[in-house]
């Protein structure tokens, strides 16, 4: 079967553009690939598949192109005496390279700049950072102590030792990455050799072994916004560890950690504390004083508070990060009995609870009622 003309294969002019076929390689390319089609459809896809590629690695390369312009198939056929020819890959390698992360995903967050090695961004950091419920409530300034590197000074950030230099890797000729041929396919890889770099050191330098850099510290002040909470992340862009080959530094993210406070806890932007009360003080009702993170507060008793019984004061909580309004403060009373008697107040105490046993249940409605269920459930 004769083949069809490259240019109609692409879909583009004779006079088109290096970017527009290549454009138009990419987006057939992924059209027609093997992974994407399957079924019915796969066979006559793979064949597309081919003629696309082929069409490509010819006439993408200038002197390829030339021939083929000048004599037509017969100038790029490697049986008719022409330097062309499907199995010698050329720019094919290049622009399928570019493809390949688009359709696989890519690898490492490496892109390529200028046809030199690959650059990479740098790693993330994480620091956990434990503060007080109070300074999570009302904010502050912190300063933290975080790795960070500079460039060396005997080798200048070259990595080789004074009076040597770094030559070009021979594996990739400086590329930073190698390209592995799996039947019709050309497989990118970042180069074993120097391990992406495009450059080899002989000789390196002692101070820094070569990296062309130090591992220091670096006191890096940071302000904790009010009402963040356990969990939260504050992202500090750049502060991270240093990209490779000249690629972007990564980010450095702070983690809250809230330590236990002594009274309160923290429910988002609700707290909640127990206030513990005498019974006396829990019998006869009364205004007692309790906590808040803005100091005193008063709330008043009724007379025959309950155990577990919860007043609420509205705003004394915190007001969070994305709050329009601060939360409350939940009190929870909790009704102490009292220990360590002297045997006249056991008297007393007695003297006492004889004369709520002359006044009947009026006294202890809870304990009547629970008296009544227990007897409900043997009988």
């Amino acid at each position: 079967m004769a083949k069809r003309d490259y240019y109609e294969v692409l879909g583009v002019a004779k006079n088109a553009s290096e970017d527009d076929i290549k454009k138009a390689y990419r987006k057939l390319a992924m059209k027609y690939h093997p992974d994407r089609n399957q079924g019915d459809a796969a066979k006559e896809a793979e064949e597309r598949f081919k003629e696309v590629k082929e069409a490509y690695e010819m006439i993408s390369d200038p002197k390829k192109r030339a021939a083929y312009d000048q004599y037509g198939h017969a100038g790029v056929d490697p049986n008719m005496g022409g330097r062309g020819g499907p199995e010698g890959f050329g720019g094919f390698a290049e622009a399928f390279g570019d493809i390949f992360g688009d359709i696989f995903g890519g690898q490492g967050g490496g892109r390529r700049g200028g046809g030199g090695p690959q650059v990479y961004r740098g790693g993330d950091l994480s620091y956990a950072m434990e503060i007080t419920l109070e300074e999570a409530a009302h904010g502050k300034e912190a300063q933290l102590r975080i790795p960070s590197w500079e460039e060396c000074d005997t080798c200048n950030g070259s990595g080789a030792k004074p009076g040597t230099s770094a030559k070009t890797c021979p594996t990739c000729a400086g590329s930073g990455t190698v390209h592995l041929r799996q039947g019709f396919f050309s497989i990118q890889q970042t180069c074993p050799h120097c391990h992406g770099t495009g450059k080899i050191i002989p000789e390196p330098c002692t101070a820094c072994n070569g990296q062309g850099k130090l591992k220091k510290t670096k006191t890096l002040e940071v302000k904790i916004p009010a009402g963040i909470d356990e969990g939260m992340r504050i992202r500090s862009a750049g502060n991270g560890e240093p990209g490779t080959n000249g690629g972007p530094p990564g980010d450095l993210y702070i983690e809250i950690r809230l330590k236990k406070h002594d009274i309160f806890e923290r429910d988002g932007d609700d707290l909640h504390c127990t206030v513990p009360v005498s019974v006396v003080t829990a019998a006869l009702g009364g205004s007692i004083e309790v906590p808040t993170l803005g100091g005193g507060a008063e709330i008043e008793l009724p007379e025959g508070t309950q155990h577990g019984k919860t007043f609420r004061l509205r705003g004394k909580g915190i007001k969070g990060v994305r709050s329009a309004y601060p939360g409350d403060l939940y009190c929870h009373i909790a009704v102490e009995t009292p220990v360590k008697l002297t045997e006249h107040q056991r008297k007393l105490l007695k003297e006492l609870d004889e004369s709520f046993k002359k006044g009947g249940d009026r006294h202890s409605p809870n304990a009547k009622s629970w008296t009544d269920r227990v007897k409900d459930l043997f009988k």
